[in-house]
């Protein structure tokens, strides 16, 4: 028997499943709902992967993944739905993981952010991150984020990604979206390019070097919304993160232009629902001049206690979230222990409330 790749990608789509898995030595996998589950059906052979590799892979990509061992990029499945691609080789034989893009653009309460959010996307400048592990659907918030600016007011927005996930038609704004190795050298060219095509909004994929994070805050503060994501969690650690890439005597210069320009960061982990399915969780930080002083005086351990007092500006703690994800019967109370920031103080919670869990 020999996998097709429009069969799988076929699965997928009909499963529901967020992510496929084509390795050597197993089956197809699927990850539905968090759970990965192998296709019933014989292990791939170094032959299969390759074919499958071969079957999605344009050509340039081809020569990059024998050259350095690995290629992402995008691609449409007709109609049907968008993927993102990771070509890797492990042990000498090809892999590939290929991650479902949504065709549904999901609206701002559809994702649980709470409305006053939406307020902040009506700012005419400043820096609003996004922030959470690797497949914490950070994609999914910016696209329903820059949708709803798209929707909401006119203006010029520019996405600049790696690859394009989401496409944005030209609703109220006009839409440029450029992918990085495909219309521009990298991330940081891309803004500075950005800033000579009269934009209203900068949408940054991904904010992974100095460069790029200088870039980032240099047109947030000359007038622009931008918004970028991190690989980080929570709003203190990211702000660490983004001070500690600079060099120690552009600290303090970052962290007053930090101070002045960040609006708001949200931070997000993915849970699963009960009942299948998954739900994100947040912790939302909206920049106060309470806030922005304990940035610019390096006090950002003191951060968590602003935003669990900040509740009327939007603000909610990643815990307390969790909590409520837990009392709606959204989450389990063992899935928010895993994904909690302290996870010791909750477990109290959930003992002096009676809630059972899981031994460990």
């Amino acid at each position: 028997m020999s996998y097709e790749m429009n069969d799988l990608l076929e699965l997928m789509v009909e499963q529901g499943a967020s992510d496929l898995h084509l390795q050597v030595g197993q089956p197809p996998t699927l990850r539905v709902s968090g759970s990965m589950l192998p296709i019933d059906g014989p292990a791939l052979k170094p032959e299969d992967t390759e074919r499958l590799m071969l079957a999605v892979t344009p050509d340039g990509h081809v020569s990059n993944v024998k050259l350095n061992g690995g290629a992402d990029f995008g691609f449409s499945f007709g109609e049907k739905a968008r993927f993102r691609v990771s070509v890797l080789r492990a042990k000498t034989n090809y892999g590939l993981v290929l991650r479902l893009i949504p065709s549904k653009m999901f609206g701002l309460r559809d994702i649980g952010l709470p409305d006053k959010i939406r307020e902040l996307l009506f700012r005419p400048r400043g820096l609003i991150l996004v922030t959470g592990p690797t497949g914490s659907g950070k994609s999914t918030t910016l696209a329903a984020m820059v949708n709803y600016i798209n929707e909401s007011r006119d203006g010029h927005i520019i996405t600049i990604e790696d690859p394009i996930e989401y496409y944005h038609d030209h609703k109220r704004c006009v839409v440029t979206q450029r992918e990085v190795h495909v219309d521009v050298p990298n991330f940081s060219e891309a803004i500075r390019r950005a800033l000579r095509q009269d934009p209203d909004v900068i949408m940054v994929g991904e904010m992974r070097d100095l460069e790029t994070i200088e870039a980032a805050i240099s047109a947030a503060e000359t007038g622009h919304l931008v918004f970028g994501t991190l690989h980080t969690n929570g709003a203190a650690k990211t702000i660490d993160r983004i001070v500690d890439a600079f060099p120690a005597n552009m600290k303090d210069m970052i962290r007053t232009q930090l101070a002045s320009s960040l609006v708001a960061v949200i931070s997000q982990v993915l849970c699963k629902k009960t009942g299948g399915g998954r739900i994100a969780a947040y912790e939302i930080m909206v920049n106060t001049t309470s806030i922005g002083a304990l940035i610019r005086e390096n006090k950002t351990f003191r951060i968590a206690s602003d935003i669990q007092t900040g509740a009327n500006l939007g603000m909610i703690t990643l815990d307390t979230h969790l909590m409520s994800l837990v009392n709606r019967e959204l989450v389990s109370a063992d899935e928010a222990l895993e994904k909690a920031q302290d996870p010791n103080v909750m477990r109290e919670k959930f003992h002096a409330l009676g809630v059972k869990l899981r031994d460990l």
